[in-house]
């Protein structure tokens, strides 16, 4: 694999949220590790989501479990199926280790989930842990903080 840049690190994360947006669920979760997870905290400035509440705290079995659901023709929470849109501000590099292929990096986001004529905004920021593995960028923790993380919530259908 080549050097690791700044365009790099954007671009995944911009193609990451494509791939959410176009339900591309099966090769979303190809970028995550085997030991990745995908956690949403239920507080602001959460540290620990395993002795800690979180809205969502998932390893890649419950991210497969949920994306089966998800393409299930007797799912009918899901007829028709639910659609989603990302907006993101421009990702920025918190931190970068290329001797152990270890970056983190922060964006901003809205995103908007819709079914039928129901349409939820949600706001806030994903913190993507990524590393280097096989020549590849891939998803160690992925990180969504909501600005109303404590608010009571439907169900959130897709990911963020």
């Amino acid at each position: 694999m080549t050097a690791i840049t700044e365009k790099t690190l954007t671009d995944f994360v911009y193609a990451e949220a494509r791939m959410l947006d176009e339900q591309r669920f099966d090769d979303w979760l190809k970028l995550f590790t085997d030991d990745g997870y995908y956690w949403m905290p239920l507080a602001h400035d959460q540290q620990d989501p395993v002795l800690h509440t979180s809205l969502l705290y998932e390893d890649t079995l419950l991210l497969r479990v949920r994306i089966e659901r998800l393409h299930g023709q007797r799912t009918f929470s899901q007829q028709p199926k639910s659609r989603c849109h990302h907006l993101l501000q421009a990702p920025s590099i918190e931190s970068s280790d290329p001797a152990k292929g270890e970056h983190v990096v922060r964006t901003a986001f809205h995103y908007t989930e819709t079914r039928l004529d129901k349409q939820t905004l949600y706001a806030g920021w994903t913190t993507h842990h990524l590393v280097e593995t096989d020549g590849a960028l891939k998803i160690r923790l992925k990180r969504v903080d909501l600005v109303n993380c404590d608010a009571a919530f439907g169900n959130i259908q897709l990911f963020m």
